[in-house]
């Protein structure tokens, strides 16, 4: 049987301060009792956030796009290099093992990107082969396990790197407006990073076999999650409907991808979904006739992070791999969601 990529190994790093959402909130200077409303009832109950500068009544300060992009390439480079040297001493690996990387960011941009500061602040080889994937948003991090799974694949005695790193407060404007408070209140800062690699006696088990991807987009809710740019910096859109758009046509990727291999939906051991919101995960729930056992990982990290964008399905594959129950033989099921409107899946095999 040919062998198959594994995921050996998973860091995952959180930058700034854990606050309780009353406290973002109040630091934001909400007062509208409506909008305080969407920060308290949105299942979140922390999340960590890079506010760095206050005013004397310890309010944060109105950042400029100039803040913001500097705080986006010093936090997303920090955390980053703290969730892959964790993701390495799992699989017991060094920066010297690895011959291909992949860097996903949605929450700025950077050129050189995200690969080339991590390369030469980490020490990587100079002949490390490296992607940058930007721009694509909370689905992302299963479009960049592609690249590194293909790239195993082809090389079975090479060690491929995802890595993804967000930060989302770089990217929060103040305002009173509603579509702001539903952005400023859902999403939180954070890093993943995960080794992969065809050398299964390396941590065997740790991880699941990467078996195949599949990817549906929804072109007729393309303006659905976008960023708009409002003349001096950028601010994210999300749609009201959103977690009914993506509700009403996640049954179709994850069939199809399913199909493929002579499996149901009852043949999933484990789910590992995208933490997008309270209504998103309900939504999915629904439709897939998945209970909240299933997905109790993404609703975990969701309380106590936010949405932390495309890395965000890492954090809750980690915590399935530390509750240690996954035994040989278990089907597992990736699914993450972001603009486009589009859906990413992923099946697996302990």
């Amino acid at each position: 049987m040919e062998s198959q990529t594994r995921l050996l190994g998973i860091g995952t790093a959180n930058p700034g301060k854990s606050y309780q959402q009353s406290e973002i909130a109040e630091m934001l200077g909400v007062m509208d009792t409506k909008i305080a409303r969407i920060f308290n009832n949105s299942h979140i109950k922390t999340r960590n956030v890079c506010f760095t500068d206050f005013d004397e009544n310890g309010a944060v300060k109105e950042e400029t796009s100039l803040d913001l992009w500097n705080k986006h390439r010093k936090y997303a480079v920090e955390t980053a290099e703290k969730a892959i040297e964790n993701a390495l001493e799992i699989a017991g690996l060094t920066v010297n093992d690895i011959d291909y990387i992949a860097c996903v960011t949605s929450t700025g941009f950077l050129c050189p990107g995200l690969s080339a500061h991590l390369i030469k602040n980490m020490g990587f080889r100079q002949n490390t082969q490296r992607i940058d994937i930007v721009g694509m948003g909370c689905n992302a991090g299963l479009n960049g396990m592609q690249p590194v799974t293909n790239f195993c694949k082809l090389h079975p005695e090479k060690f491929g790197l995802l890595v993804c790193s967000e930060v989302c407060s770089a990217l929060y404007v103040k305002d009173d407006t509603i579509g702001t408070a539903v952005v400023n209140s859902l999403f939180g800062d954070g890093s993943t990073a995960a080794v992969f690699g065809n050398r299964s006696e390396l941590k065997e088990g740790v991880g699941a076999e990467i078996l195949a991807f599949e990817s549906f987009i929804i072109p007729d809710h393309i303006d659905a999650m976008r960023f708009d740019f409002n003349g001096d910096k950028y601010e994210f859109y999300l749609d009201r409907q959103i977690p009914y758009v993506l509700g009403n046509n996640i049954e179709k990727p994850v069939k199809a991808l399913l199909k493929k291999h002579g499996l149901k939906i009852r043949d999933i051991d484990h789910w590992v979904v995208h933490s997008g919101g309270r209504k998103v995960i309900d939504s999915i729930k629904y439709n897939l006739d998945i209970s909240s056992h299933d997905v109790r990982h993404t609703i975990d990290v969701l309380r106590e992070y936010g949405n932390l964008s495309s890395g965000a399905f890492l954090f809750s594959y980690k915590r399935l791999i530390d509750e240690n129950i996954a035994k040989k033989g278990d089907n597992l099921f990736i699914i993450t969601m972001g603009p486009g409107t589009t859906v990413e899946c992923c099946l697996g095999k302990f």
